[in-house]
């Protein structure tokens, strides 16, 4: 336990002194830094592309230590190094004497200016970080999860015209056990025949909302089932709850829901329309609220798959947290861009593999 930290031993248990909490009376301290990833290979998707991913990186500090967190902000979701500074440069943290009262703090940060997914979810990772810190545990142990039920992650091979690149990227791939094809940029067929070329490893692939008619998009899955597809993730437009719902219906592959899927009051509108969702920290404001949306989905029996964006170590191991609760997940978002600065989960065969270092389970480089 990090000494002066405000705790206490004032009871034993079998002879053995246990820390007690005890507050202290000072605040948080939030600081907060803009930072742009560099990414290996441009990235392409049915809608863009992109070859950086601008980032916000906070620091959560409380008597000597600190937690770190992680604002992603592609441009489509429409956060930008602009609005995050705007909205944690509105936030008192130093008011909160008390990080253990996360509840308490985490619904002011949330109700303090709407939207700002992103940059919410980059104080709850710090605070999460911070507070797991505190305790010496890392957070899937607070939980109360298995390290060692992680599932394999998934590794992303983006849209691209040219049968040589998607060939090349996927050998570089291989030594992941899945991956991830996306589709839903008119040449669906040519993608996969490239990847199916060199790799028999199960697939899963992400649509991004590409396909327009919902018979031609179960014709399709139809013959993805035979190329050793395991689900579709967002096959139509996120607005298109009937056509989706018709084709989950339908579809003889699990259909995932990504766009659709954002905080936790979108889950029951979307149990039945898709077999199941894809949670982002990015999206849903951080660990709290992923935390919630993972376990209320399993209570509806919907598949569960943990995501990411192209994030630094430090998102990609707080989502990591959740791992061993889901179906599949796709948390490879640090592998794909060449200057990250924090070290924590790794891949070890393909497999998401969880450190053992407190909080969040990362330490900057």
């Amino acid at each position: 336990m990090a000494a002066g930290v405000g705790f206490l031993s004032s009871f034993t248990r079998d002879g053995k002194s246990l820390p007690r909490y005890q507050p202290t009376g000072k605040g948080l301290k939030l600081t907060f830094k803009p930072y742009e990833l560099q990414l290996k290979h441009t990235f392409t998707i049915a809608s863009n592309s992109r070859t950086t991913t601008a980032v916000m990186l906070t620091e959560l500090e409380w008597e000597g230590v600190t937690g770190y967190g992680e604002a992603s902000m592609p441009p489509y979701l429409g956060e930008s190094h602009q609005t995050a500074t705007k909205f944690l440069a509105a936030l008192n943290l130093s008011q909160f004497k008390d990080p253990f009262r996360m509840e308490e703090i985490l619904d002011y940060v949330d109700q303090i200016m709407p939207g700002n997914c992103a940059a919410k979810a980059a104080v709850d990772i710090a605070l999460h970080d911070l507070v797991g810190k505190l305790l010496n545990q890392p957070w899937h142990r607070i939980w109360g999860y298995s390290a060692e039920k992680t599932p394999l992650t998934t590794f992303t091979i983006g849209i691209d015209k040219s049968a040589e690149v998607v060939i090349a990227k996927t050998k570089e791939a291989s030594a992941f056990k899945i991956l991830k094809v996306k589709i839903g940029g008119g040449n669906d067929e040519e993608m996969i025949k490239s990847v199916r070329s060199v790799t028999n490893v199960p697939l899963c692939v992400d649509v991004n909302q590409g396909w327009k008619d919902r018979q031609q998009a179960l014709d399709k899955i139809h013959w993805l089932k035979e190329q050793g597809v395991v689900f579709v993730e967002q096959p139509m437009d996120k607005t298109n709850f009937d056509d989706n719902a018709w084709l989950t219906q339908h579809s003889p592959l699990p259909t995932i829901g990504d766009e659709a899927m954002q905080r936790v009051s979108d889950l029951v509108k979307l149990h039945g329309v898709y077999s199941g969702i894809n949670c982002k920290l990015m999206k849903c404001t951080g660990m709290r609220e992923g935390h919630r949306i993972i376990e209320m989905a399993r209570s509806l029996k919907m598949k569960t798959l943990m995501g990411c964006m192209t994030e630094t170590s430090c998102g990609i191991s707080a989502a990591s947290q959740l791992a061993p609760i889901v179906d599949w997940a796709d948390l490879d978002g640090n592998l794909l861009i060449s200057n990250d600065i924090f070290e924590g989960m790794k891949v070890v065969e393909g497999k998401v593999t969880l450190s053992d270092l407190p909080g969040i389970g990362c330490r900057k480089l």
